[in-house]
């Protein structure tokens, strides 16, 4: 007579099992992952921003009645940031990059120009990937802002 195996010895109980089990780890994972990277909250006064964003395009405009463009160089772990036209400016400039979808690359700095009226900033690691860059005067009367993707070394135009 045939005598019937335990059930822990047979195929079908362990598919059945698995199949759940595996729809509970996933879950567990995406659960995991919305916790840990939290969206950043909406802005609640839509007034305030929009008048923030019409300055910022008053900046932008100004810049380019000026007629100010500048030169970047990407070089392993330096930029280097030269002024190619409108009137020379000698002052220090706030520069910041904004990363699209990580927060926590996003970086500012305030550099002041060397002999050369070049502006240099060094790097702890290379930046490669989609930035958001703005060149901003000191005074904060004028700004350029310009999407770049950065690759290893290369020359970007911001005017």
């Amino acid at each position: 007579m045939n005598k019937q195996q335990p059930w822990y010895k047979q195929f079908w109980p362990w598919f059945l099992i698995i199949l759940p089990l595996c729809a509970v780890v996933a879950s567990i994972n995406l659960l995991y992952l919305a916790v840990v990277n939290k969206d950043p909250l909406v802005s609640e006064d839509y007034y305030k921003d929009g008048k923030r964003i019409n300055r910022d395009l008053k900046k932008i405009k100004y810049a380019k009645q000026l007629g100010l463009q500048f030169e970047m160089i990407v070089d392993n772990n330096t930029l280097t940031i030269t002024q190619h036209g409108g009137e020379p400016y000698l002052a220090a400039m706030n520069v910041e990059f904004f990363h699209p979808t990580i927060e926590a690359r996003d970086f500012t700095q305030v550099v002041t120009a060397d002999g050369n009226q070049v502006y240099r900033i060094s790097l702890d690691k290379p930046i490669i990937g989609s930035w958001e860059v703005r060149l901003d005067g000191y005074d904060r009367k004028w700004r350029i802002q310009k999407r770049l993707e950065i690759t290893d070394n290369g020359q970007y135009w911001l005017n």
